[in-house]
């Protein structure tokens, strides 16, 4: 059904786990040191729905009490490696999600303006972003490093608005993280959830507040 909602003259998404499966190169990374270090590897399926927690997350669930009960030097130490490890296979396997490419195509040829605003460091932003043309020609790119904030402040949803030079109640943000809808709804934009991503079970979704949930992208389409 259609949405009801403010016209729309731009949508910003999120990066890992909205335009991009980035899950299964974090995967590599994290699985690599794990079996240097003679422990179990994690299969996809435990990976995947920790990819947006950043490191941190995925260390956790990777090197378990081991990690939690390290102290800072040694948790800065892991988390140093695998952001090497990852920098250096960034994109080997990351891929669109199912219908995401044909999304941008259809809103580029509508002549709404699209952008990314992410919490990934750019050094990682930028490599993933140029080898995906339809990102690269993205008139605005912002990560998680860009500002001295990041979501869930609003400040960097705000600071692409402004680079777009499109008010923020005429922009609709997309993500797949509670943080994503609470810097988005902070920010005065039209929010939506998308459920393809990188959820967990134990994630309540239906409490955070999103304005709306698509099930596919092709349903953000359907008000424009």
């Amino acid at each position: 059904m259609p949405f009801t909602t403010k016209p729309c003259q731009a949508i910003l998404f999120d990066l890992d786990g909205t335009l991009l499966d980035t899950a299964a190169d974090l995967g590599l990374a994290l699985n690599a040191m794990l079996a240097e270090r003679n422990m179990p590897v994690l299969p996809h399926q435990v990976i995947r729905p920790l990819a947006s927690h950043g490191s941190h997350g995925l260390l956790t669930a990777g090197f378990g009490n081991a990690y939690s009960a390290a102290s800072s030097a040694q948790q800065s130490q892991l988390k140093a490696e695998f952001l090497t490890r990852y920098g250096e296979n960034v994109c080997v396997a990351t891929s669109w999600f199912e219908g995401v490419e044909t999304l941008l195509e259809q809103l580029n040829s509508k002549g709404i303006v699209c952008g990314i605003v992410t919490n990934k460091p750019d050094q990682f932003t930028q490599p993933i972003v140029a080898a995906f043309p339809l990102l690269a020609q993205m008139p605005v790119v912002v990560s998680g490093d860009t500002l001295t904030v990041a979501k869930p402040r609003p400040e960097p949803l705000l600071y692409a608005a402004k680079q777009i030079q499109i008010a923020p109640e005429h922009c609709w943000y997309v993500g797949d993280a509670e943080r994503d809808i609470i810097a988005g709804r902070a920010a005065g934009m039209t929010t939506f959830l998308a459920e393809w991503g990188y959820i967990s079970t134990t994630d309540a979704p239906e409490t955070w507040a999103a304005d709306y949930h698509l099930a596919q992208p092709e349903q953000l389409l359907h008000s424009i």
